[in-house]
């Protein structure tokens, strides 16, 4: 497969994973807008949905193939002919299309998931690739918590699938089991054991069970994955999926890894509060990236060094993802730097000594005040300067 080695493709699946969890089922127009805003993110890939679960899922892949056109659509399906024929016919109108089958690869999924044995399930996968196939070029093969399987079989599944025709394989932390240096090794593996893997694809799905889903997504990269599966604010089943924003970023700050996507990362945080109100899942403030006080400075020290040289205390520009500003915010922990950086902003030029006047005032305010807010600033000058006649 002819692609350019230091490209990541970006595997959208906050339509599929993500709408999994409970309360963010959305309706067809609504995916179609986020579907729409993804593609003017540069996603490569859009997981549409899984056809055979509903027929809300089926009909929402028929509509988004046809609302977008520069990503893949792909639809998720079972190691089952009827799943396939379902995402087949669902996938009618896409310009692109994919087939993601697949099914367990560890043993624990294999006794007690399948209650199958290990070459059954190994010939089930390759006949669904087969199958799969028939319908499409691309087919994109799940191994299931392959974070859990062993290393060697996973190796004979993952050239057992691409002999069969599949272009992508996915290697899926399932449970979000793996330590980053595990994962990592796992990916390695494969690249230098399976002897076919020239040929496709590896993609990584990692969930965020142990907060590890963005470390172990880049783990798998840096060896050699070449595919990351992501949803926007790192929404998803249980403790959720790899966030797309962070690995975005985590690319763009460290160049020495010299790999790179095609996302238009200044659109991260509108297409965050999209998602968010959309599914009416909220994001917490200190979410990397996106959260409200990703980019928020309340410490003295820190709020000190920020206004000398922003880069102190900051890695990514705020606008580099969207984000309106940083901002300096006012507490009882803020220092006269800061305070002194609000006035001048609401025009007020307090002198040394006039300053020190109010930035003790502001501390007795700041004390009982959570919030601190313009209206509060001008009235500390009023009532200590103005008044006082300073």
């Amino acid at each position: 497969m002819l692609h350019d080695p230091n490209k990541v493709y970006v595997f959208d699946t906050t339509l599929r994973d993500g709408e999994q969890v409970p309360g963010c089922q959305l309706a067809t127009h609504e995916k179609i807008e986020i579907a729409k805003a993804l593609e003017l993110l540069g996603v490569d890939i859009i997981e549409a949905g899984f056809p055979v679960s509903s027929p809300g899922d089926f009909n929402s892949v028929i509509e988004l193939s046809k609302a977008v056109s520069n990503p893949i659509i792909c639809a998720l399906t079972r190691a089952n002919k009827n799943d396939i024929d379902v995402a087949a016919d669902a996938l009618k109108y896409a310009k692109r299309p994919r087939i993601h089958t697949g099914i367990g690869s560890s043993d624990f999924h294999i006794k007690h998931k399948f209650n199958s044995t290990r070459d059954e399930i190994l010939a089930r996968g390759v006949e669904a690739v087969k199958y799969a196939k028939k319908y499409v070029e691309d087919v994109e093969f799940y191994a299931e918590d392959a974070g859990r399987a062993d290393v060697e079989f996973l190796a004979r599944m993952v050239e057992a699938v691409i002999a069969a025709g599949a272009t992508v394989v996915n290697i899926p932390d399932t449970n979000g089991y793996c330590l980053p240096d595990q994962y990592g090794s796992k990916i390695r593996f494969l690249k230098e054991n399976v002897s076919n893997i020239d040929k496709a694809i590896i993609s990584v799905h990692c969930h965020n069970d142990l907060g590890l889903a963005t470390a172990n997504s880049i783990a798998g990269l840096q060896n050699g994955a070449r595919q990351v599966e992501c949803t926007i604010n790192g929404i998803g089943e249980r403790a959720g999926n790899t966030s797309m924003e962070e690995v975005v970023m985590i690319l763009q700050t460290h160049k020495t890894l010299g790999l790179h996507t095609n996302i238009d990362a200044t659109r991260f945080f509108e297409i965050s509060h999209t998602v968010r109100s959309q599914m009416n899942m909220p994001v917490q403030p200190n979410k990397a990236i996106v959260g409200a006080n990703a980019f928020s400075h309340s410490s003295g020290i820190h709020q000190d060094g920020f206004l000398k040289n922003r880069e102190n205390y900051e890695i990514i520009k705020p606008e580099d993802v969207g984000f309106p500003s940083a901002a300096i915010v006012l507490t009882a922990r803020s220092g006269r730097h800061a305070l002194k950086h609000h006035l001048e902003r609401l025009g007020h030029s307090p002198d040394k000594e006039q300053l020190a006047v109010l930035y003790t005032a502001f501390l007795d305010l700041a004390d009982a005040k959570k919030d601190i807010n313009d209206a509060d600033l001008n009235q500390l000058v009023v009532t200590h300067l103005v008044k006082a006649g300073a």
